[in-house]
């Protein structure tokens, strides 16, 4: 057996990979939703989980209660002045890496609520990495914007220490 021979031998048989690449395949497939629904948008949320949208397929259906098990949030409805800090504790007894959707127009904008009692906005109190447009989405909307952070998580690979 020649040595060209043996390296298309082997090299039809071994997979190789970065480990940057393993551990974003990894998170990005099985990502834990803590559910912070707020109003209408949780119940198009909370449909994610049954059986006619099957959020399981995406290793997301261990919808945690506690933030310390979790690594997205998913914010859903209008979110008041009240709320922010509760909102912010939360999000910062998550461990890193962590992620945040942002669920229909009132947690993305304030939607048709433009007064002083609630937040334009929920970018205004955490980082938010994927928008979902509506009044109030589908459930399938939230599927995509779970797909779509998935993507983004498995290409960043392993983070550097904040």
């Amino acid at each position: 057996m020649g040595i060209e021979e043996l390296v298309e031998s082997i090299g039809s048989h071994v997979l190789t990979t970065t480990l940057g690449k393993v551990v974003g395949w990894g998170r990005g497939n099985s990502v834990w939703p803590a559910q912070f629904g707020l109003a209408c948008c949780a119940i198009e949320m909370i449909a994610t989980a049954t059986a006619g949208v099957d959020i399981a397929r995406f290793g997301s259906e261990a919808m945690r209660a506690s933030p310390r098990q979790s690594d997205l949030m998913i914010v859903s409805g209008r979110v008041s002045q009240k709320m922010a800090p509760i909102l912010r504790t939360v999000y910062d007894q998550m461990p890193e890496p962590k992620w945040v959707i942002s669920m229909g127009a009132c947690a993305s904008t304030g939607g048709v609520f433009n007064n002083y009692a609630l937040l334009q906005g929920v970018d205004k109190i955490v980082p938010v990495d994927v928008y979902i447009p509506g009044c109030p989405p589908r459930p399938e909307d939230l599927l995509n914007a779970l797909m779509i952070l998935q993507e983004r998580i498995k290409a960043q690979g392993i983070l550097p220490r904040q």
